[in-house]
């Protein structure tokens, strides 16, 4: 039975129809001592139990109380009219009161935001100051150890090491997301039991472990002896020797086609393991890399040990392929199990994407934040590190500094092409400057040589102009060819240009995801069974990073040098040949010049001298220390000046600041696959989770002006507010994907 003095935090009725409590007491402890644990892993448990013990200590309000009972249709004698029942500014009053305003942002904000995000500085001033305590509030049972919080405080490792002060708001988002996490996951312990069950991950990395040695060793004693193979066996023995080094930073130049992907993750994991590291996040910065590598992963360690978080995946389709005859309701489970690990990342193994990393950093949003602390002593493998955005390459870096000084992260940096991340690098003028790593250790010493070794590819570059249809002419010339342009309009140019000759084939966002992945997978399987003579690709640079593709001659218009190097990677990968030919064009005289960051990219490259051996590490560095100097800004949202300010920390403006991709544009379901299927269900059912993740596949992305193009020609319907169908399924091309043009007029004038 109820009373009027229970303090009720949650509650729910069982089957049998009665009311089971969780009271506000037992809520606070639980959530407080899973806090604690997790802001251990930094030094900082007290804190996180100081958090739990405070954040919801406003439920205590008559406000919150009558609230509570009259929205689960109980009775209460409390008659009183309350403006509000916000409980959440409760606990900030009693942080700064126990601990001062010196813990604004260790305790207050943190409190205060639990449900809303991270207010900035003058915003959390403000609730301090007009707020007052509610007089119903029980102080006398707030127990916290005031000596130990500042003897934490003090003594936190990084605290006596000296750690850079502008590092200080990533402390304050990962208490955060230790008390976000935590008080979700002891609310879905009392309300949902079966989710918390099937919350958390059995196996370690040490578990882990002996299943990638032993798929090592078998692709070893099956893999040919061939000079690729040796120089990749080489490669893997010494990340092995170079895994127990302390925790730090790392990096992996290894040219295209040694073994990068499967030797990084074989030192992460030992790295791991000696070091005592909890997992290893896998950060890429292309979908399509992240299916690949994902899917690889889970045939070697299962699908209920690596999770794939990106937005095109969709936990409800995981199916029994590799799952070794599991149960229809064991699938079920494991599909469950991976959409709740997306929430906190409470797996061994996350494979992601750059922007979900780093956008995650630098967010104050509580869904987000949430799994922060679950980067506390793992391995962040950054993949293609090349691709770092110039634009916000100083907070990133700084961020990554962060936590590695702060909370015991390893990174390693792998790429064919290394971008120059450590000393200082001045840009475009005095005022300009990129301050990098301290000590990155590189795993392949330059003695290897790794770049004359693995040379499989001649590189010629013509930066004169060309026509479209003399590159179109050049291409035909070669039976198996891969062409890869800068932009949509180039790609569909020279794809309307050749020939209808044996296969063709076009790859751009202009198709959407399931369109692509078909015929990237097509391409692999054409490449393999060698029965058409004839097969050209135009493309654009979404296949030019870790694209499993392996044709004898590669064309590339004119981009900067790590751009050509990628490019050059899809060239005679597998060492078939003696040599493969890789060809730079330019396509100036069809008035079709680089811009914004490609166009820097390429003036970088174009000012090294011609004679230069272009897949040498030096001549590498040369060429960012080129493109660094034409860089304007290494922050160009200026997150320094929101974040770099212990006292007057903006987390909300930081937030909105930091966006990796500009997202302009309009997304547009269009007609592939089946759906049209899925489209007919929206219509009848509505958004759900899983169906708006099934429907991402059969999206494309398109700017502004496009959309507007295409809603002039009556090709869109809008099916629910700001969900998009491109409803004229001629508008859509089953080579080349979203068409701009207005294919009605052409057959009217046609006639």
């Amino acid at each position: 039975m109820i009373t009027e003095k229970q303090v009720i935090s949650h509650l729910y009725k069982d089957d049998g129809g009665e009311w089971i409590i969780q009271t506000n007491e037992e809520h606070q402890k639980g959530v407080a001592e899973m806090a604690a644990e997790f802001a251990a892993q930094f030094g900082y448990s007290s804190w996180g139990y100081a958090l739990g013990m405070l954040h919801d200590k406003g439920k205590e309000r008559n406000a919150f109380q009558q609230y509570i009972r009259k929205a689960n249709g109980l009775s209460v004698t409390d008659n009183k009219v309350y403006k509000d029942h916000n409980h959440a500014f409760v606990g900030g009053i009693l942080a700064k009161e126990l601990m001062g305003m010196s813990v604004l942002n260790l305790l207050a904000n943190q409190i205060i935001s639990h449900h809303s995000g991270l207010h900035d500085y003058p915003d959390i001033e403000s609730i301090l100051q007009e707020k007052r305590l509610p007089e119903e509030i029980d102080c006398k049972r707030i127990v916290l150890d005031k000596v130990q919080l500042i003897k934490e405080l003090r003594e936190a490792p990084f605290v006596r090491q000296k750690v850079d002060m502008k590092h200080f708001h990533h402390l304050s988002r990962m208490l955060f997301s230790c008390l976000v996490d935590s008080d979700r996951l002891d609310t879905e312990r009392f309300m949902n039991v079966e989710s918390w069950k099937m919350r958390g991950c059995a196996s370690t990395l040490a578990d882990l472990l002996p299943w990638l040695e032993t798929y090592m060793q078998h692709l070893q004693s099956n893999a040919p002896d061939t000079e690729v193979n040796r120089i990749r066996r080489q490669i893997l023995q010494q990340c092995i020797k170079m895994s127990t080094g302390e925790k730090g930073f790392y990096s992996l130049t290894v040219p295209t086609g040694g073994g990068k992907t499967l030797s990084s993750l074989l030192w992460a994991m030992k790295h791991a393991v000696h070091n005592g590291m909890s997992r290893i996040i896998i950060a890429i910065p292309y979908t399509s890399i992240i299916v690949q590598t994902a899917a690889q992963l889970k045939r070697i360690f299962g699908e209920e040990n690596v999770l794939e978080h990106h937005s095109s995946f969709n936990p409800d389709e995981i199916q029994d392929e590799n799952l070794n005859g599991k149960t229809k309701q064991e699938i079920i489970a494991l599909r469950e199990k991976a959409k709740l690990a997306t929430e906190n990342w409470d797996y061994p193994i996350i494979v992601t994407t750059n922007v979900q990393l780093f956008e995650s950093m630098f967010n104050n949003k509580p869904s987000v934040c949430r799994k922060l602390h679950n980067l506390a002593n793992s391995v962040i493998l950054l993949d293609e590190a090349q691709t770092l955005p110039t634009d916000f390459l100083q907070p990133i870096v700084d961020g990554m500094k962060a936590y590695q000084e702060m909370f015991g992260v390893s990174v390693l940096f792998t790429t064919a092409s290394q971008p120059v991340l450590s000393g200082l690098i001045e840009g475009s003028n005095p005022r300009v400057s990129f301050k990098g790593i301290d000590r990155i250790t590189e795993i392949i010493p330059e003695g290897f040589v790794l770049h004359d070794k693995l040379r499989r590819v001649r590189l010629e570059i013509d930066d004169a102009g060309s026509t479209y249809d003399e590159i179109a002419g050049r291409l035909v010339q070669y039976e198996k060819v891969l062409c890869i342009v800068t932009t949509r309009k180039d790609a569909k140019e020279l794809y309307d240009r050749l020939p209808e000759e044996g296969v063709k084939l076009h790859l751009s966002r202009m198709m959407c995801p399931e369109h692509i992945c078909e015929t990237i997978n097509r391409i692999k399987e054409l490449l393999r069974s060698n029965d058409v003579p004839v097969i050209r690709v135009i493309a654009t640079q979404l296949v030019e990073a870790g694209v499993d593709i392996d044709f004898p001659v590669v064309f590339r218009q004119e981009a900067g040098l790590d751009s050509v190097l990628q490019a050059a990677g899809r060239c005679n990968r597998e060492g078939k040949l003696a040599q493969g030919k890789t060809f730079v064009f330019s396509l100036i005289t069809e008035n079709r010049k680089p811009y914004g960051s490609m166009a820097a990219a390429n003036n970088a490259r174009l000012n090294l001298p011609a004679t230069s051996d272009w897949f040498a590490p030096s001549v590498m560095e040369a060429y960012f220390k080129q493109l660094y100097s034409r860089t304007e800004t290494f922050d160009r949202k200026t997150i320094s000046h929101y974040l770099y300010k212990p006292d007057e920390l903006c987390f909300e403006k930081a937030s909105d600041a930091f966006k990796l991709i500009e997202d302009d544009g309009v997304n547009l379901i269009v007609n592939w696959g089946n759906g049209m299927d899925l489209v007919a269900e929206l219509k009848t059912s509505g958004c759900t989770y899983s169906l708006m993740k099934q429907l991402a596949k059969y999206t494309v992305g398109i700017r502004q002006s496009d959309f507007k193009k295409l809603v002039q020609y009556g090709a869109v319907e809008e099916i629910l507010e700001g969900i998009y169908l491109l409803s004229d399924r001629e508008q859509y091309d089953k080579d080349t994907g979203v068409r701009l043009d207005n294919h009605w007029m052409e057959e009217i004038l046609m006639i």
